[in-house]
Formats: C-alpha cells, sequence, structure tokens
C-alpha cells in the first residue's frame, strides 16, 4: 500500500524537494507551509498549529505514515525560535495517534551544523523548559543585540538536536514503533546563499572548512532530501534517535574527538 507522508516547510528548498522525491517514489505526500501547500498554517501560533493537526487528520483519513518536520526559518527573529522548536515539536506530537496506525511509522526532522557552532545558554534552558512565551521574549533580547542575535538560529537547532535525542528512546516514540530520527544540513545552494558562494574569499574560507569529498562546500537541496527520505522509509530498519550531518565533512572537522 502506499506510504502517507506529510511534509512541512514543503513549498521550497529542502522540504519541496523532499515532497518531490517522495512523489516521485509513488507516496502520497501532503505539504504543509505557510503558502503554497495543501495545508497552508503557520507553526508559530497556536490556530495554525490547530489547523495543521485537523488537515492532517481529514487528509489523511486517520492513518499517517510519516511525517517530515522541515519548516523553519534562520534570520535572527523570534519566530525562529518559535517554528524551529515549538512548531517542529506541535507538527510532530499532534500526529502521533495517526503514526501508530501505520506499520512503519518515522519522524525526520531537521536540524543544523548550526547546531553544534554554539549557542545561547539562557535561550536554550528556556526552550527546553517548555515555556514558550519566555524563551520568545528571550529570544526578543537577542534579536535587538546586533552582537548576539545570530545565537537564535543555532540555539534553536541545538534544542531540536537534543530534543530528537532525548524523545527518540522514550515509551511513547520508541517504546510504540515510533522512530524519530534527524538531518542536520549544511550550507545549501539556494538563492540566499549565491552572493556567499560567488565570494571567493568566503568560498576559500568554506572550502578550508567544508572538506567535502564530493562537489565543494554547499549541497543542492535533493542531496539532503535523499538522506531524509531513507531515515523516513522502511527501508530504515534500525536508525533512531540519531541526527546524521549532512555538511560535507564540517562536523568531524570541527569535533574529531567524537565516537
Amino acid at each position: 500500500m502506499t506510504r502517507v507522508n506529510v511534509v512541512t516547510g514543503g513549498a521550497s528548498g529542502i522540504g519541496k524537494a523532499t515532497a518531490e522525491m517522495l512523489r516521485e517514489r509513488g507516496e502520497t505526500v501532503y505539504t504543509a507551509d505557510i503558502h503554497n501547500a495543501d495545508i497552508v498554517a503557520d507553526l508559530t501560533t497556536t490556530e495554525g498549529r490547530e489547523f495543521y493537526a485537523a488537515e492532517v487528520a481529514r487528509l489523511t483519513g486517520g492513518k499517517l505514515d510519516a511525517v517530515y518536520a522541515i519548516a523553519g526559518l534562520a534570520t535572527p527573529v523570534p519566530a525562529t525560535v518559535g517554528v524551529n522548536y515549538f512548531g517542529m515539536i506541535a507538527s510532530v506530537e499532534s500526529v502521533r495517534d495517526l503514526l501508530l496506525q501505520s506499520d512503519s511509522p518515522r519522524v525526520v526532522i531537521t536540524s543544523s551544523v548550526a547546531s553544534y557552532m554554539g549557542h545561547d545558554d539562557a535561550l536554550l534552558d528556556a526552550i527546553l523548559s517548555g515555556d514558550e512565551d519566555k524563551a520568545l521574549a528571550m529570544a526578543a533580547e537577542l534579536a535587538a543585540d546586533p552582537a548576539r542575535a545570530n545565537a537564535i538560529y543555532g540555539t534553536s537547532k541545538h534544542a531540536v538536536t537534543r530534543w530528537i535525542r532525548a524523545n527518540a528512546v522514550k515509551p511513547e516514540w520508541a517504546g510504540a514503533g515510533i522512530a524519530i530520527n534527524g538531518v542536520g544540513p549544511g550550507v545549501i545552494r539556494t538563492p540566499m546563499t549565491e552572493d556567499m558562494l560567488a565570494d571567493p574569499d568566503m568560498l576559500k574560507y568554506l572550502e578550508s572548512t567544508i572538506p567535502s569529498p564530493f562537489n565543494g562546500p554547499a549541497a543542492e537541496p535533493e542531496w539532503i532530501a535523499s538522506a531524509l527520505v531513507f531515515l523516513g522509509s522502511p527501508e530504515n530498519m534500525f536508525i533512531t534517535g540519531q541526527v546524521l550531518f549532512a555538511d560535507g565533512g564540517a562536523e568531524a572537522g570541527i569535533r574529531p574527538e567524537l565516537v
């Protein structure tokens, strides 16, 4: 039987590439995004999260095989925390009962190389405490300080990685047969990164820190999508609680002591 999937952030970038790859496999895909999607919902709001959950249940008929939580922001604003962490959790937890109807349920979440490149401890504590209002207020303080604003994104993705690791092994997930994994992309070739990749000095720096044996320091969205699709497929038979850094080797270079 055809697998049924939901892809958040499915209107562009990695999310769009993932949705297209799943459809090429003959699977059913429903996308969620703030525009140009099957489910148009703002995952930074309670109303958007509730609408998303209701629409997933309606469109899938009550059975879901995989959710790909890809929606996110990389800008230094409070909404980045709202969608990257709290919106991600809502998009996964709200469809757990639907996943329980699948023979091989999977959850795949996007993290980032930024998750291991530094974070703000106070903001991280607020996020992990589950107090969204406090976390958003703290993110607003960071956003007002140009010297600290960039910590918002990395902190949100560090929290995402922590959530994956902490929850994947719990009875309500692993104990219920649901595998949770993540992918941490590195530099992705998009319109937003074109100028950066065209700068010879920046390109030289990226090549020195991202020793990719493949095709340079930047990835196409489709390359990341292939990792996401594998982790979300029945072919993934024994991997859970992991974050696969698809970053051209940057993580290994920065943290070689990890085993």
